[in-house]
């Protein structure tokens, strides 16, 4: 029997997807991809993910606000993401968190930026500790500050830090807190050296897998568009680094993930 996997964060409602979602869902569920949580970016972006999970059976959603689109929110998204997340499938808040990335040119404009982003952030952890979910994490150049507004939050909800690749003493901050990580098509990359020995230290019930499709296509599909059948890559790859068998990594991964989104297995399709 082959073995079954989760992909744990995809963007389903992106234009990439608009022309064949239903082969999209197909292929992964005979590439053995037997749950897909597709993660909103904004409200309508959570909205039109609720209503692909309201499709089909094998997909689940997580509603939020990525901190990239931060100065477009508005001052109070939590009523808003309260009722989204009260539907069945919704098994998480986010994405959300902080990016650093592409800061404003002008000093005054980046602490702007910096304090709305901290604040829809926090918004987010709010709704995820007073419903019972946890979060899925999206840091950029922001690793310190993120792990600052989180450990407050620490005892109240878990988060996930997605598309991890950073090092080991940061690996070991994100665990201490009670938090988990999640790996990508990363690891299959020539240069994807870091995650890989990321994943090589990560105990076996701290991560997920995962491929932030449309993006990070593993290798052979690399530099083309990403999908959640393409999880049966990186498992390959996974298994190779962490020494041990797809079954064991299956087992691992999926009951990881269970536990983190307790609604996954409860919600009723």
């Amino acid at each position: 029997m082959t073995a079954s996997f989760f992909d744990t964060h995809a963007h389903l409602d992106f234009p990439d997807f608009a022309s064949d979602l239903p082969e999209v869902v197909a292929r992964a569920e005979a590439a053995g991809i037997t749950k897909i949580i597709s993660i909103g970016t904004d409200l309508e972006s959570s909205r039109r993910a609720v209503a692909i999970a309201e499709k089909y059976p094998s997909v689940f959603a997580a509603v939020g606000w990525h901190p990239g689109h931060a100065s477009e929110a508005p001052s109070d998204i939590r009523p808003a993401l309260r009722e989204l997340a009260a539907h069945p499938k919704v098994v998480a808040i986010g994405e959300t968190g902080l990016d650093y990335h592409r800061p404003p040119t002008e000093p005054a404009d980046v602490a702007q930026y910096k304090t709305k982003q901290a604040e829809i952030f926090r918004q987010q952890m709010e709704v995820a500790a007073e419903l019972g979910l946890n979060c899925i994490i999206h840091q950029r150049d922001s690793f310190a500050d993120t792990i600052a507004q989180l450990r407050p939050f620490a005892g109240k909800l878990r988060g996930v830090f997605h598309c991890f690749s950073e090092n080991g003493d940061r690996l070991r901050e994100i665990l201490e807190l009670g938090s988990l990580v999640s790996y990508t098509g990363i690891i299959t990359f020539k240069n994807g050296a870091n995650a890989r020995e990321s994943l090589a230290a990560t105990p076996m019930d701290r991560f997920m897998l995962e491929t932030d499709c449309p993006f990070l296509a593993p290798v052979p599909y690399r530099g083309k568009r990403c999908e959640p059948a393409y999880v049966s890559e990186i498992s390959k790859v996974a298994a190779e680094v962490r020494k041990c068998s797809l079954e064991e990594l299956s087992a691992a991964t999926s009951a990881t993930a269970a536990g983190f989104f307790p609604k996954l297995t409860a919600a009723v399709s």
